[in-house]
């Protein structure tokens, strides 16, 4: 008897905990000064528990330039977020017969191909939206990223056959988004439709998403839309919106904190819409939402998680003694976003941003969700905030040193004449990048990439760095040289120069060889 009413004051302890809300006042205050310590205009946030909007509200400004506020209707670029959308499609084409996740891609597009023939011939629709292909971080992204280039999809089918893997099929987890690309051509190819359309049609309007589009180029109406701001040269400043329509099946759709809740709402009540309509078997709802590939939980995880993974289009972990916690974030050039999930207590949390910053939806999801898991104050919004300052001064002070020995690399007499280097670099995957002298500098572009030009200043006697125009980009690169015996350059590697560089700006993955 002892023993049950101890068991029954826990639970209720429990429930207590659990069920807590964080004030919409102190939430407010949170999120105001979550604005100014990450330098973010603007940022949208929801709550849905038990099925009900507990809170969804906009702070600061869409946009520097028009300095109209963001709300709850404010239109984001959600990125990675339309992962789960793509795996939820694949889902029904599952149900419908068209499909299994573990047929063969070149059942579907049997032009597939990949370095390794026995791995192309092995690798599922499931290996497609698990990241686990073997090739490394972000390969090939510089296909769709940034806006601008000519590359299709067509393209980026045939030419990740090219990409170096790092590691053995299946073995390893490494983001990767072409491999979504080329799913959302599976979509199409067994549905028949687009995949915006497919979206747009058979997810979003049944689960009540009416203001939320498959591609930034789809939607009409942009009188309640972000504009894109980042950090650059040290001052945060509006961009232009960057997104190719190539990559929508890896982050395309553009969304608000209303239409993200009521996504988070139906998924929560088993995919079955408001209108009592369910879109997705049981079974196939179960299978998204299981681990598929493994990832290590910090020794000191904050939320004593004893596993983390990702399943079909979401990452998966425990928070807080067993409850599972399914989650993504995504990012553009000059946004993030992160959506999370606790399913099991119903609970729901969108961050929607306009600056690309992760710890600014960090403090403020963690806080939210801490408050429901009932953990005492952990004061995330100084623990990040320190975090991002100092994060910002290492990667600045990177970049000054290198710059500073530019400065000094003019006056080396030992460095290459310009007839050693100039021409023209191919890749394979890549094409071709032009590097002239017009008698006092050195510039260099990518013919497939327009907006990825600039200078190219020497560093020492083998190595330049490429300072892209677009400031915004924060990518500046080494570009080392590889010479012959007489002294001309025969090829070059690319290297990153700092590491708040995006991992989509793959030069690193670049094997040049001059051809002309």
């Amino acid at each position: 008897m002892f023993f049950k009413k101890t068991a029954l004051l826990v639970l209720f302890l429990v429930s207590l905990t659990t069920n807590a809300q964080i004030e919409p006042e102190k939430l407010d205050d949170l999120i105001v000064k979550t604005l100014k310590t990450f330098e973010v205009p603007g940022i949208s946030v929801g709550i849905i528990k038990d099925g009900k909007i507990v809170y969804a509200k906009g702070h600061g400004v869409r946009s520097l330039t028009n300095k109209k506020g963001m709300n709850e209707n404010t239109l984001v670029g959600v990125a990675s977020n339309s992962k789960g959308f793509t795996c939820f499609a694949l889902a029904m084409m599952v149900d419908a017969g068209k499909l299994n996740w573990d047929d063969k891609v070149r059942k579907h597009i049997p032009e597939f191909r990949l370095k390794d023939a026995w791995v192309t011939e092995q690798f599922t629709v499931r290996d497609l939206v698990t990241h686990r292909s073997g090739l490394a971080l972000g390969a090939g992204d510089l296909m769709f990223f940034p806006e601008g280039n000519d590359f299709t999809i067509k393209d980026i089918i045939n030419n990740v056959k090219y990409l170096n893997p790092v590691s053995s099929f299946r073995s390893e987890f490494k983001y990767n988004n072409n491999m979504f690309i080329i799913a959302g051509e599976v979509l199409k190819r067994v549905s028949g439709l687009s995949w915006a359309e497919f979206i747009e049609t058979k997810i979003m309007k049944p689960v009540g998403m009416l203001n939320s589009k498959g591609s930034y180029n789809r939607v009409m109406n942009k009188t309640n839309i972000i504009d894109a701001h980042t950090r650059a040269d040290g001052k945060v400043i509006q961009i232009p919106h960057d997104w190719s329509a190539t990559a929508n099946a890896a982050g395309g759709i553009m969304s608000n904190i209303k239409d993200m809740l009521t996504w988070g709402k139906f998924l929560m009540n088993d995919a079955v819409t408001e209108n009592g309509n369910r879109l997705l078997s049981k079974k196939q709802f179960h299978e998204l939402w299981q681990l598929q590939t493994p990832l290590k939980v910090r020794k000191n995880d904050a939320y004593n998680s004893n596993f983390k993974g990702y399943g079909l289009g979401w990452f998966l972990t425990d928070v807080k003694g067993g409850h599972k916690q399914v989650y993504h974030t995504g990012g553009l050039l000059g946004t993030v976003t992160q959506f999370t999930m606790i399913p099991d207590l119903d609970l729901a949390i969108v961050v929607l941003t306009n600056q690309m910053n992760g710890s600014a939806f960090n403090t403020i999801t963690n806080t939210i969700k801490d408050s429901y898991l009932g953990y005492e104050d952990r004061n995330w919004l100084k623990s990040y905030g320190d975090r991002n300052t100092n994060y910002l001064k290492y990667n600045d002070s990177i970049k000054a040193t290198v710059f500073n020995k530019v400065a000094i690399a003019k006056t080396n007499k030992n460095l290459p004449k310009p007839v050693q280097i100039i021409g023209i670099y191919n890749d394979d995957w890549f094409g071709n990048i032009t590097i002239v002298h017009d008698g006092n500098s050195y510039s260099i572009k990518c013919e497939r990439s327009s907006n990825l030009f600039g200078e190219l200043l020497p560093y020492n006697e083998t190595t330049y760095v490429a300072k892209w125009n677009n400031r915004s980009y924060d990518a500046d690169v080494f570009v080392q040289f590889s010479f012959d015996e007489k002294g001309n350059a025969t090829g070059a590697k690319m290297k990153y120069i700092a590491p708040i560089t995006d991992f989509s700006f793959d030069f690193h993955d670049l094997n040049l060889k001059k051809i002309n």
